[in-house]
């Protein structure tokens, strides 16, 4: 048997060995979803699986999130590659009908963060049942806060990534529409920038009769809307594209009356540092000057979201070989999402990749399944044995071989 069998059959064995364990942690996180930087009940779960193993345990001063360092026989001698499972969940209401679904009403884990942490767990067990053998450091990040909060950034400023400043960063992110066990991923950009956009329309009201005695805000508004659109479709590259999505207008109280001001709300998305800074500048100039065309004033506010996610192109190939050794079926991700993931803080300070892995379940049309952030969005529980021997792989061939 060659070294690459030896490595994948042991991995995989170890995913299954592991399977209902995983399985009974992932369902009761499930069952008690929490929202935010703050989510104590899915800690305490994580701690009570981790408890009796080889670990070191720091935790966030800031949210309830921890790392957990696992040293191997080379101690601080060798690679550290640090694996992050996000824990929070969203405030939605579940409609899943599963016996294990959220007890919790308006909270549901529809974007599967339940399943990475019970993987994130399943790995750790079985990479501290061969800690010997390791030729480095394991650094396990389990984050609160993804879902918006910027959970990452939090432990990051904590000073969480420098007690065993790792070397290279990866982490598994679910996805009901690929099939079960695909991994899919990239180099360079693979999610977005998020950042939400503010602005007050200030004119002065009157009556709808007699608009010429007011200055009407709502066409500035609509104005600044469509100008924003031009701006996007013939300054922004299509190479280096941006999305700007204007998603609440608000204003007036009656049919007859001219409002004194339109409150406009929305979003920015970028797959450049570059572009996402041309855009903001772009947002205050056309607002601002609109405004002062007519006569108005803008406001605006731009509330800094998560950078872009960047895969180093290195990580995103480490990826795709192991899924290969491990007989996992991948496929190259054909252009970024526009979605955005807060992992890109860490891999702002550490190279490495960011990939998914298909979870539709068994007989069901990936396509249509219900999406991540879903009411109804359901896992083929099975494939977290592969995320599990996916996490094991990747920090092994990564502490080994580094990223050639």
């Amino acid at each position: 048997m060659s070294l690459d069998e030896t490595f994948s059959t042991d991995w995989a064995a170890a995913g299954e060995a592991g399977l209902d364990d995983t399985i009974a942690l992932r369902r009761a996180i499930h069952a008690e979803p929490e929202v935010g930087l703050h989510c104590p009940l899915t800690t305490a779960k994580i701690k009570a699986a981790l408890a009796g193993l080889p670990l070191e345990i720091h935790d966030s001063t800031s949210t309830t999130g921890f790392i957990a360092i696992l040293k191997g026989q080379a101690g601080d001698n060798g690679r550290t590659v640090l694996l992050r499972g996000d824990m929070d969940a969203l405030p939605m209401q579940e409609e899943t009908g599963l016996p294990f679904a959220s007890t919790i009403p308006g909270r549901m884990h529809a974007c599967g963060h339940d399943s990475h942490t019970a993987m994130l767990v399943g790995a750790a067990k079985a990479l501290c049942a061969r800690r010997k053998s390791l030729p480095g450091t394991i650094v396990f990040m389990f984050q609160p806060g993804e879902e918006g909060y910027h959970g990452a950034r939090f432990m990051i400023d904590d000073g969480l990534l420098a007690i065993a400043k790792p070397d290279a960063a990866f982490a598994l992110h679910i996805t009901p529409n690929a099939p079960a066990g695909v991994v899919v991923t990239r180099g360079g950009p693979i999610m977005a920038s998020a950042d939400t956009i503010h602005a007050t329309i200030r004119g002065a009201g009157g009556h709808a009769a007699m608009p010429h005695d007011c200055i009407d805000p709502i066409p500035v508004a609509c104005e600044i809307v469509t100008a924003l659109q031009t701006y996007i479709a013939r300054a922004i590259p299509v190479t280096d594209p941006a999305v700007l999505s204007v998603t609440k207008i608000q204003a007036g109280s009656a049919h007859n009356i001219v409002p004194g001001e339109v409150t406009m709300l929305g979003t920015l998305r970028t797959l450049s540092e570059g572009t996402r800074a041309t855009m903001q500048a772009a947002f205050r100039r056309i607002a601002e000057h609109i405004a002062a065309a007519h006569g108005a004033t803008a406001e605006t506010r731009i509330e800094a979201g998560y950078p872009v996610t960047v895969n180093d192109p290195r990580g995103a190939a480490l990826i795709e070989g192991v899924a290969g050794t491990l007989g996992q079926p991948f496929a190259a991700m054909p252009q970024p999402m526009m979605g955005a993931e807060d992992f890109s803080y860490v891999l702002r300070e550490t190279p490495g990749a960011f990939a998914f892995i298909g979870v539709a379940p068994v007989g069901s049309d990936p396509a249509t399944n219900p999406p991540l952030h879903n009411t109804r969005m359901t896992i083929e529980e099975s494939v977290m044995a592969k995320g599990v021997a996916m996490h094991c792989a990747i920090a092994t061939r990564f502490l080994e071989t580094g990223f050639d």
